[in-house]
């Protein structure tokens, strides 16, 4: 086991990727691993993560999520004025700080994203092999590899960054804090998770497996 482990690790990080001639020279890209299966029959074993930006007066407002496809949880994310390596980074670590919490192992889940920079950094791919995950990436230019992430951020679109005009970072940073953790996790029930929120559904499956 742990010997396919390290080779899914080493085919996956060093997986033949295409760029434009005047790409920037980055990370290879993974393959596609999840192939729009969206399903996972327990938990850190297929997260998916993206990024979504918003305007405010002081400027656009940068979100990195990382969401549990067993739960729908956001189990991590990152909140920053720039879009750069680092915001996907963070968002890595909070993830794993949430589950280390938790004492629930991640070692062997899928990250799976779509081909952006931000995602073929060294930094993240050097965070992924640090923590024995392996990464997943969709194709160019096809939303629906990544579309159970989507219909996070277009809740998130709905719910709180079109509902009004922003006036600082702050105030939108706050905004979209106080939706995930309160909101979303704790009081909007879901169809696929039988009517129950993210928390209550993680709650109820973990206590049933312990007894």
């Amino acid at each position: 086991m742990a010997d396919l482990l390290g080779q899914r690790l080493v085919e996956s990080t060093f997986g033949k990727g295409r760029r434009g001639k005047k790409a920037p020279v980055g990370a290879p890209a993974h393959d596609d691993l999840v192939r729009r299966q969206f399903t996972a029959s327990g938990p850190n074993q297929v997260w998916l993560s993206d990024l979504t930006e918003h305007p405010t007066r002081e400027g656009k407002l940068y979100l990195c999520a990382i969401k549990d496809v067993w739960s729908n949880r956001i189990v991590g994310y990152s909140i920053a004025d720039r879009m750069e390596s680092a915001i996907a980074v963070a968002a890595l670590d909070s993830a794993m700080a949430r589950r280390a919490a938790t004492g629930q192992p991640v070692t062997g889940c899928l990250l799976h994203t779509d081909r952006g920079s931000q995602f073929r950094a060294r930094k993240i791919q050097q965070a992924l092999s640090r923590h024995r995950m392996i990464g997943s990436m969709g194709q160019v230019g096809s939303a629906g590899d990544n579309a159970a992430m989507e219909s996070f951020f277009s809740l998130l679109q709905k719910n709180v960054l079109n509902r009004q005009a922003w006036t600082t970072r702050d105030e939108l940073r706050i905004a979209i804090v106080t939706w995930i953790e309160r909101t979303y996790h704790r009081r909007r029930r879901q169809d696929r998770l039988g009517r129950l929120t993210p928390i209550e559904y993680e709650t109820l499956l973990q206590a049933a497996h312990a007894a």
